[in-house]
């Protein structure tokens, strides 16, 4: 399963970008669209977890229904994702980020989720979606079977102006630099020659499959990246930068998750 991702600076490009999407035949359970908060009024009035309940054709229908090609018993979730805040998602792809975010999704959303769905979510590239939802964008995501399908999909999101998640990554990286290049001086090491391993250590930190364990419960899979790393680079320092990161990148979410409990 291949994973195609869009950032859009508004809700309204996304919609029109899953509207694209649909007409190109993309079914309901393999594309979804991510919002942060609950801006749009008649979002506010559909129940979180809830489908085919009063109000849902209608909400669904008013505002995304008729724009993006979904039908009107479509679900719509309202849900916490931890270090972020509110974000409505739509569709069961999105009820299954959303979980693997972290968020309570309910049971009703739980049972029915497919194997293939959740095995095919790119785990690593959560924390980049959720950091463009922290900035007021918008996500569309879609699953694709192959690269041939995965290529298509890449080229309408492409035509509809969304921005890669590639460069939103890169983006992220940019933000926080010059933090962290003056943390790890401060310490006495080179951050211009640990950087590589110093950002992977601090991204490993943020996986979905690894952030919030204790950290020996991360250990045994950190130590094996680093061996990997190792093998590929023969001779270079890995370790110190790369669990110096991940360290990090361990206070960076804590601080997120605090800040979005405060607020």
């Amino acid at each position: 399963m291949k994973t195609v991702t869009g950032v859009f600076s508004s809700p309204s490009e996304a919609q029109r970008a899953v509207a694209a999407m649909r007409s190109t035949g993309v079914p309901e359970n393999r594309i979804t669209l991510l919002t942060p908060g609950n801006s749009d009024q008649n979002l506010q009035s559909v129940p979180a977890d809830a489908t085919e309940q009063p109000g849902m054709a209608k909400a669904v229908g008013g505002v995304l229904g008729a724009a993006t090609g979904w039908t009107a018993g479509s679900l719509l979730l309202a849900a916490v994702i931890p270090g972020v805040g509110p974000v409505t998602a739509l569709g069961l792809l999105g009820g299954a980020i959303l979980g693997a975010a972290g968020a309570g999704v309910g049971t009703a959303v739980g049972g029915k989720l497919e194997n293939s769905m959740t095995e095919g979510l790119p785990e690593d590239e959560l924390f980049v979606y959720e950091d463009a939802l922290r900035r007021g964008r918008s996500v569309v995501i879609a699953m694709a079977d192959d690269e041939t399908l995965a290529s298509r999909y890449r080229e309408v999101l492409e035509t509809e102006g969304a921005e890669a998640v590639d460069a939103a990554r890169e983006q992220w990286w940019i933000g926080l630099r010059s933090a962290e290049q003056e943390h790890y001086a401060s310490q006495g090491k080179k951050f211009t020659e640990d950087e590589k391993f110093y950002r992977l250590g601090f991204e490993s930190a943020l996986h979905a499959r690894t952030r919030c364990k204790e950290y020996d419960q991360v250990l045994s899979e950190m130590n094996a990246n680093i061996e990997e790393l190792e093998q590929q680079n023969p001779g270079v320092n890995i370790a110190d930068p790369y669990t110096r990161g991940y360290e990090r990148g361990r206070d960076y979410y804590q601080r997120l998750c605090d800040e979005s409990k405060a607020a």
